[in-house]
C-alpha cells in the first residue's frame, strides 16, 4: 500500500510539475452524456395530460444527477441517483420512491439515448426486466419511456410514456 501511494504521488507531481492541472473528479465526457434531463421538468403524455413533475440536479462536484419526482396529484413521489460509473463504463441508477418499490439499472447511450435496464422481483415474486429510455427530442422536451417484460425479453409491456417539458434550467 504504501509503495502504491508513493507511485501516485510521483505521478501527481511529475503531472503538476510538466504544466499539466490535475482534471477535477466527475469531469470526462462520460459524465455529461445524460446533462440532457436536468432541469424542472413538467411531464405530460403524448395527448397533453399531466403526469407530474421532476426535478434533476447535480451532486457531489458534478458526480450524482439527483432525481425529484412528484406525481399529478401530489402524492406519489419518488427520487432517483444516477451516475457514471468508470470501472463498469457505463451509467447506473438507483430508484426508491414512497409505494417502498426500487429499480436498480445500468445502461448508457444507444443511439443519442439514454438506455438503462435492470432485473427485479415483482410483488408477486416474478422476474421483471425494467427498461427505461430518455430521448432528448429536436423541440427541446425528453421522452421517457420505460418497457417491462416477464417473459425475459420476448414481449414488452408500456409501463410510462411521458413527455416532459423543460419548465425551469438547470443552475450552473
Amino acid at each position: 500500500m504504501t509503495k502504491l501511494f508513493f507511485l501516485l504521488s510521483i505521478i501527481t507531481a511529475f503531472s503538476i510539475s510538466a504544466g499539466e492541472a490535475p482534471l477535477p473528479p466527475c469531469s470526462a465526457d462520460e459524465y455529461r452524456q445524460f446533462d440532457f434531463w436536468l432541469g424542472h421538468w413538467t411531464s405530460y403524455t403524448k395527448d397533453g395530460k399531466k403526469q407530474g413533475t421532476n426535478r434533476l440536479e447535480k451532486l457531489m462536484g458534478g458526480c450524482v444527477i439527483q432525481e425529484n419526482w412528484v406525481g399529478s396529484t401530489g402524492q406519489f413521489k419518488g427520487t432517483s441517483f444516477n451516475f457514471y460509473d468508470p470501472v463498469k463504463k457505463q451509467w447506473h441508477q438507483t430508484w426508491i420512491d414512497n409505494s417502498g418499490a426500487t429499480l436498480l439499472m445500468d445502461g448508457g447511450l444507444v443511439d443519442g439515448s439514454m438506455q438503462l435496464s435492470g432485473e427485479r422481483k415483482s410483488r408477486k415474486g416474478e422476474s421483471v426486466i425494467d427498461r427505461i429510455t430518455w430521448t432528448p427530442l429536436d423541440d427541446g422536451r425528453v421522452r421517457q419511456h420505460w418497457q417491462a417484460s416477464s417473459d425475459k425479453g420476448a414481449t414488452w409491456a408500456e409501463v410510462f410514456d411521458g413527455y416532459y417539458r423543460l419548465e425551469e434550467p438547470p443552475t450552473p
